[in-house]
């Protein structure tokens, strides 16, 4: 070596790994990386990495692609300078631009070079057969899996879908039968009550004939005799009583009903393509009730304690008495649906009612579901029950809810209580509604928060 520099080994840290001498090779090391990488991670111990690439003759003004001669020194380049990635001579190494730079030898260098492109050559073949052996058996593996899970899941949705449309056509062909059925009662019931009244009417008729005859042509002497043949006459008359409209000459309307398409049917209006969730539903600050408190949102009715209740200016919207809130939107056609968070409240109600209702005061009128104006699911000590005009009906619930969720179908007049979670129907009720519905809720304890209320036709606002 010459005087005056010091040769710097510039190999890998890690001996090169072929297959050829039997050694295993770090797989998990980018494969490009391996040039750039690990030499260069040698710079702190003193040796400098290199990447592969030549460094011009217009960057460095020695090397020339075109000669293996330096050109300042006219020597052979068999050296390279590690500082400056490129090749050098020994004079440039010892006393020239390079002077104290780290070098090693060229042919060492290219040894390294050569090894780690082996070791590159290797890993991509590797990786080829890596890449084939995943075509060839994974994707191929796959792929069988793919069809064969694709056609059990198509057999069960036409298993599932089969004995939903069996179930359904069982229900259709029962309840027409049953609906026919009633129909003939009713329409039986018609020709009963057509028959008696016309007979009624005709013996009405000559009884009022024969007494205005009596009355008009009869001498007073004989009529003066008369009087038991006229009340027996109108004794007949009086028999035939008044005609009243009765039950018995209407559809019962439960002829339709079905659990099994009721559940159905409110499946696919919450679950269906064309679900609900449209978050437009919120409470009118102006009916809160003074025992309540609003959240900022307008979504949250939080009962106050009567420490923390404040008066607030007269409305007549507003209740006075009783803890209630009525929502913002009228509803008056299409389907709606909206869930209410009753969380852990232990008392609240949760439905609809007409605008009407009245807000003063303490009496029934007031009170949500004790009246004709209202229709409320309640929840009072544990219990859950429907409530309307005064009458309770007990509701059995396996699971207490943390939602409630109400369903209303204007064209069908059906107002639907159900569990979100679940989609279970808790109550239904069909009832010819007169007049725009608002949400109607009250709670006594905790709070409850409308989470979304949702509609496919218009919901206009009744303020």
């Amino acid at each position: 070596m010459t005087e005056g520099f010091t040769a710097v080994d510039l190999t890998c840290s890690t001996p090169p790994k072929t297959a050829s001498n039997g050694r295993g090779m770090d797989f998990e090391q980018p494969i490009f990386s391996v040039l750039t990488g690990g030499l260069r991670a040698q710079q702190a111990g003193g040796t400098t990495a290199v990447t592969v690439g030549t460094t011009s003759d217009t960057e460095s003004g020695i090397f020339s692609a075109e000669s293996e001669l330096c050109v300042e020194h006219d020597s052979e380049l068999d050296w390279f300078c590690g500082t400056d990635q490129k090749p050098v001579c020994s004079e440039c190494a010892s006393s020239g631009a390079c002077r104290g730079h780290a070098v090693t030898p060229l042919a060492t260098r290219v040894t390294a070079v050569r090894n780690q492109l082996v070791d590159v050559c290797e890993k991509m073949q590797l990786q080829a057969k890596r890449i084939e052996s995943f075509i060839e058996q994974t994707l191929s593996t796959k792929e069988q899996k793919l069809q064969s899970a694709a056609s059990r899941a198509r057999e069960q949705v036409l298993a599932q879908i089969s004995a939903v449309r069996e179930a359904l056509e069982e229900e259709e062909q029962r309840l027409l039968e049953e609906v026919q059925r009633e129909e003939e009662r009713v329409e039986q019931c018609l020709l009963t009550q057509r028959a008696h009244w016309n007979h009624a009417l005709t013996s009405l008729t000559q009884t009022r004939s024969h007494l205005v005859h009596t009355l008009t042509h009869t001498p007073d002497a004989q009529l003066a005799t008369s009087l038991q043949e006229i009340a027996e006459r109108v004794e007949k008359a009086e028999g035939v009583g008044e005609p009243r409209d009765t039950e018995q000459l209407s559809l019962n309307s439960a002829c339709s009903d079905s659990k099994l398409l009721r559940g159905l049917w409110a499946t696919a209006l919450l679950l269906g393509p064309k679900a609900y969730r449209s978050p437009h539903l919120k409470f009118d600050e102006r009916t809160v009730s003074p025992l309540l408190s609003l959240s900022e949102d307008f979504c949250t009715l939080t009962f106050l304690h009567k420490k923390s209740r404040q008066p607030l200016p007269y409305d007549p919207a507003r209740f006075d008495c009783w803890p209630n809130a009525l929502g913002s939107m009228s509803l008056s056609s299409g389907t709606h649906t909206w869930v209410v968070d009753v969380g852990q409240s232990g008392a609240f109600k949760v439905g609809v009612c007409y605008a009407s209702l009245e807000r003063k005061g303490s009496g029934n009128e007031a009170r949500l579901g004790h009246n004709g104006q209202s229709w409320v699911l309640s929840h009072y000590d544990g219990d859950y029950s429907y409530c309307h005009a005064g009458k309770k009906v007990p509701l059995q619930v396996v699971k207490r809810p943390q939602k409630i969720g109400l369903l209303l179908d204007w064209p069908s007049q059906t107002l639907l209580f159900y569990e979100p979670d679940s989609n279970a129907v808790l109550y239904s009720v069909t009832q010819q509604f007169n007049a725009p519905l608002l949400l109607a809720c009250a709670v006594t304890d905790d709070s409850i928060t409308i989470l979304h209320g949702a509609g496919r036709e218009e919901m206009s606002n009744v303020r």
